[in-house]
Parts: C-alpha cells; structure tokens; sequence
C-alpha cells in the first residue's frame, strides 16, 4: 500500500453530486462544471461516488471516470476520495483497487451493508483484506444504520490495521463523534457527516467534513471553518444558524436531488438522479432557494 500524509485529508471535503441526463448517463460537463464551482468556493478536497453522489446507484466503471475527471479538474490542488459503497470484500477490492488507478488519493468506505451484518472480527477483517489489497489508504464511512460500527470498533479497527486512517463519522449524533475524537489513536482523521451541526463538530475538533450540506453550500462551509479556525465564534454561531435553515429544507429521503437543487439555484447544472430516487419537489426548491439567499455563495 502506498503511503499518504493523512493530514491531506482535511476541512471542507464536499461529496460532489453525480448529475444524470434524462437517459441516464452521467452528464460529464455538467459534473466538470461542478468540480469548478467547489473549487473556486476554497474546498480543501473532493469526494466523488459517496451518498450525495448516488454511489450505490453507479458501475465501477462510473466510479473511476468521475474519479478521473475530478482528479484532472483539481490538477494537483486537493486530493480526491472515491467513494466504495458495495457488499463484499471481494467488490471492495476490485473497485477501490480500479478507483486508485484512476488516480483516487483515498477511499471512502461503507461497511457490507446488505441484510447480513458481519461480527466484529468480521468486519475488522473486512478492512485488512482491503487495505493489503488495495494501494490507497481507506477512510470507513459510518453511515448504515444496520451495520453501525461503534466507536470502540472504529479505534480498534484504525489502531490495528494501519491502511485504515479515518472514520466519516455520520447519523447525525454529535455524542458518537465525541466520543470517536475523545479515544482514536493519534494522527488518524475524524471527519464529521453530521450536517446540521458542522459548528459544534469543528469547535470539537473534527479534522474537517464530508457531508451534503457542504456541496450545497461551499463558500459558506468554507467560511465556517476558518472561523472556528481563527477562533472568530460570533461569525460561526451565525453561519451555523444560517446553514442549519438550508439543512432542514435539504433533509429527506431524495437528499442527492435536494443537494442537485442548491447548485441549481447557483447557476450549477444538478441533472437529475438515477432512477427511481426522486427529483427534488416544487416545494423543496422553493425552500432550498429561500434558504441559500440567506448565505454568502
């Protein structure tokens, strides 16, 4: 496995959408037109192919070309994370390991999801497999509520396998990734999924985010870390306030096509989402627009 400086992986890492045209294809220049708006917004990375993205919806092969085109569009400026949302450790090798080729700097990973839950040694065993097989450092993404992996499992896991490096702590309990930051072994990465509160996530100490609410609105979640940064918390309790509007206009279960709205409203072609997910309603657009006209963009 080839080594990386895990600090690489840090502050506003939105998870991109996937724009589809009406016959379903990924419409690249709309996806290369979104990779530009991100960038110019100061994000500090990308991440391709995850929930926001539609990754259960897309082919290997889907994976790697949005991780190329991502790649070419960053041109060395911030590192790219493909997203490996699949259910057997033979999947997970076969596309992080075609993921990495394209020039991915690290995986973002969901644990085997479907119906069955591996035990615990299972699943630490899951991590190994893939992180020998595969020459790209691996971020799990915690995110499936069946197959939840506790923060004593997600220490144990990144203390003994040395190509795990970071936990994308999501389901939206600020108390989990506490208690994540509180006990992981020194020089991992814990990054916060927990859209509505990235203040209190950053003020904690998360080592930055990849969630929705960052692609929707990066200039202002950009913002919002370099004020906590700066230790300016007036300016951040505000952003927070202001954010959490669009989160709860943004919130549901067709959340990639609410996210494919927000960059529609900022001149940024969302497309649609694969079938059968739902475009974004009436009623959400207006509320998504509502929202984001009370932030900087």
């Amino acid at each position: 496995m080839t080594e990386i400086d895990a600090g690489a992986i840090r502050g506003i890492t939105p998870p991109m959408t996937t724009p589809f045209t009406e016959a379903g294809a990924i419409d690249e220049a709309a996806f290369r037109a979104e990779t530009r708006f991100l960038l110019d917004a100061g994000v500090h990375g990308l991440a391709v192919g995850g929930s926001s993205g539609e990754g259960h919806a897309l082919s290997t092969d889907e994976v790697c070309r949005l991780t190329e085109i991502a790649v070419e569009e960053a041109d060395g400026k911030v590192p790219v994370i493909a997203g490996i949302i699949v259910d057997s450790t033979q999947q997970a090798i076969e596309r992080g390991s075609a993921a990495a080729a394209a020039g991915a700097a690290a995986l973002q990973v969901t644990p085997v999801h479907y119906l069955f839950r591996p035990d615990d040694s299972h699943m630490k065993e899951h991590f190994r497999e893939l992180t020998e097989a595969v020459a790209a450092p691996v971020v799990i993404y915690n995110v499936v509520p069946w197959t939840y992996l506790s923060p004593e499992l997600l220490v144990e896991i990144m203390t003994d396998v040395p190509g795990v490096v970071g936990v994308k702590q999501s389901a939206g309990d600020l108390k989990l990734l506490a208690d994540l930051l509180a006990t992981a072994p020194e020089g991992v990465r814990i990054m916060s999924a927990v859209d509505a509160l990235m203040y209190p996530s950053f003020t904690l100490g998360a080592h930055g985010a990849i969630a929705a609410i960052l692609t929707a609105a990066p200039t202002a979640t950009v913002e919002l870390w370099n004020a906590v940064a700066a230790g300016d918390h007036a300016s951040a309790l505000d952003l927070h306030g202001r954010l959490l509007a669009l989160w709860n206009a943004m919130v549901g279960d067709n959340l990639p096509s609410a996210v494919k709205a927000a960059l529609d409203h900022q001149g940024v072609t969302g497309g649609l989402p694969r079938r059968p997910m739902a475009a974004a309603s009436g009623a959400q657009r207006q509320a998504i627009g509502q929202a984001l006209r009370g932030l900087p963009h």
